[in-house]
């Protein structure tokens, strides 16, 4: 065998040992890391013997109580039914303002983007109530819907509607002039070229928007709740968390606490993501 044919050898067997050393399989632990969920997982346990920990040495339950006495808490309150109850009365308002909010979003975006007066409105609008605190708006609600389901949906309404108008609006604009364009050589107009060309060009951006206003929707429910939350006698978890703080019965209140988080990230992780994966990942959109 010649020099050239003994280098060319050579060279090949380190390639080979390269690319086995490349597809080297990776152990258990390491497959385990690969996983967002189990390093969330991890991060959550964490923070739970932290918690743990850290109340038990205060020792003081009225100020902090360990995570074991408001797991009790809330295991007692799901049992009796009081907590389900709440968080279903909770869950209904929001679903109904968050749905009524981005059903307004999309006429008002729908409106704009095929209308200068339209537009102009929008952005006039959203320069004007965007930065307006959602809560700042419950004294007028209950003066002008009274105490009760329809001043929180009112309110809801507020806190969705901007967020999602504006993400919704940014991202048909940056929608590109090549997509446009095809859209306008196949003739469409009006509702067929905003939801064959506009809304899947701009999904990003709504699904932003969408989460904003969750984001938005929650914390304001959670908050007016607080301040007064009572319909019929019966109010939300931001109620609970109000009326267990008045009995001094503070891990229920961190039961509700935990509760509102734990919705919130399942909203977030199981809704969302679904969303986006089934989506902008599909699609190619995002990595």
């Amino acid at each position: 065998m010649s020099a050239p044919q003994i280098i060319l050898a050579a060279d090949a067997a380190d390639s080979a040992n390269h690319i086995a050393a490349v597809e080297q399989k990776l152990g258990a632990l390491e497959l385990l890391w690969q996983s967002s969920f189990f390093r969330k997982s991890l991060l959550i346990v964490i923070l739970a013997i932290i918690w743990e920990v850290y109340a038990r040495h205060l020792d003081n339950p009225l100020l902090f109580p360990t995570l074991s006495d408001t797991l009790s808490a809330l295991y007692d309150r799901f049992a009796d039914g009081v907590l389900p109850e709440r968080i279903w009365t909770t869950l209904k308002v929001l679903i109904t303002g968050y749905v009524t909010g981005t059903v307004l979003a999309a006429i008002l975006t729908v409106v704009a983007i095929n209308t200068r007066v339209g537009t102009d409105f929008l952005e006039t609008m959203t320069a004007m109530f965007n930065p307006l605190p959602a809560i700042s708006l419950l004294p007028l609600a209950l003066i002008w819907f009274g105490l009760g389901p329809a001043s929180l949906v009112f309110v809801l309404v507020h806190s969705v509607l901007w967020a999602v108008a504006l993400n919704t609006h940014a991202g048909f604009l940056g929608v590109s002039r090549t997509l446009r364009m095809v859209g306008a050589n196949y003739g469409l107009t009006g509702l067929s070229y905003v939801f064959r060309i506009l809304i899947p060009a701009a999904f990003p951006s709504i699904l932003t928007g969408l989460k904003i206003g969750w984001a938005f929707s929650w914390r304001t429910l959670i908050a007016a709740e607080l301040v007064f939350g009572v319909s019929s006698g019966q109010g939300g978890l931001g109620w609970f968390i109000f009326e267990n703080r008045n009995l001094l019965d503070i891990p229920a209140v961190f039961a509700g606490l935990l509760t509102v988080i734990v919705i919130g990230l399942i909203v977030e992780n199981l809704v969302f993501q679904t969303i986006e994966r089934r989506t902008l990942l599909k699609w190619g959109m995002k990595e």
